[in-house]
């Protein structure tokens, strides 16, 4: 069954009349009665009946004629779902991030979409670094904002972004008012990610290439929310973005050690896999992600 024979279908039959049908469609009445003939030898049944100088339904008519419609109406938003879709206005976005980026960009990006593109739905994952590319190696996720490793944009396309980590101490700890150094690090013990995390990777090759062993790493954490008081309650040094450090986060509770050898200044990244060809829609939230992201890195 053809469209363009249901279209017509429908115009004949609102207009009760082949001449009129065939005026408005521009075609000839010979090729709408043609039309007809296609459609009642398909369904097996006369969709008109002669009233006059006119026609009318059948039964069969009205059963397709409502049937005609609905499908009009189907075809027609579905048009409008794939042209949303493919002016980046709609469709489906998976992002993998970490957790401050989760807490601090992420809620901008997702409140500039709902402004300019409601339909496009987001799905937040938040994990470890080595976790994350996985996942988006195996087709789990569309696009991930983490810390850039050597040497990854041979494999994945990458935008980067900056921004700077550095050592910190509860407000009161020995270390905090005065110039240190690493060895003056080196003493304490310290509350960190695991060593699958890009920054706890750094920082131990910092201390080792200084001839220390490594940070005394006493606990192990992935949750910015619980550093704050297990760096005050029990003096324990940490490392963390400076973007924590606002008086309404951490900076409440804990001070930066500046020290310029243990400030990392890291290319945090929007990482997209090389082999997928991203939708409208993912390729405008990674356009987003990047424009806020480097807002961010200039604390704006």
């Amino acid at each position: 069954m053809d469209l363009r024979d249901l279209a017509y279908f429908e115009v004949i039959a609102e207009t009760g009349h082949l001449g009129r049908a065939a005026d408005r469609l521009g075609r000839t009445q010979p090729a709408l009665t043609k039309c007809v003939q296609r459609l009642e030898a398909a369904i097996g049944a006369e969709l008109f009946s002669r009233t006059g100088r006119g026609i009318a339904l059948t039964a069969v008519g009205e059963v397709l004629l409502g049937c005609a419609r609905q499908m009009r109406s189907t075809m027609d938003a579905s048009f409008r779902e794939v042209k949303a879709f493919a002016s980046g206005e709609a469709g489906h976005v998976r992002i993998g991030t970490g957790p401050t980026m989760a807490e601090y960009l992420l809620p901008q990006v997702c409140g500039g979409l709902i402004e300019v593109a409601p339909d496009i739905t987001v799905r937040i994952f938040i994990g470890m670094d080595a976790v994350l590319r996985s996942t988006l190696r195996a087709g789990g996720l569309d696009i991930l904002v983490t810390p850039v490793l050597v040497g990854e944009e041979r494999e994945f396309t990458i935008n980067v972004f900056d921004r700077d980590d550095v050592v910190v101490a509860a407000h009161g700890h020995p270390l905090c008012g005065r110039p240190v150094t690493i060895h003056d690090l080196a003493p304490y013990r310290w509350v960190l990610p695991d060593r699958s995390v890009a920054m706890r990777q750094w920082l131990d090759r910092v201390f080792e290439a200084n001839g220390i062993l490594g940070p005394l790493v006493h606990i192990e954490t992935n949750s910015i929310i619980t550093l704050p008081r297990l760096i005050v309650e029990s003096e324990l040094l940490s490392f963390t973005s400076t973007r924590n450090l606002s008086p309404d986060r951490i900076g409440r509770y804990v001070e930066p050690l500046r020290l310029d050898l243990t400030t990392m200044r890291r290319h945090f990244g929007i990482v997209q896999r090389r082999d997928v060809f991203p939708s409208p829609a993912v390729s405008r939230v990674a356009t987003l992600l990047l424009e806020k992201g480097r807002l961010l890195g200039h604390g704006e």
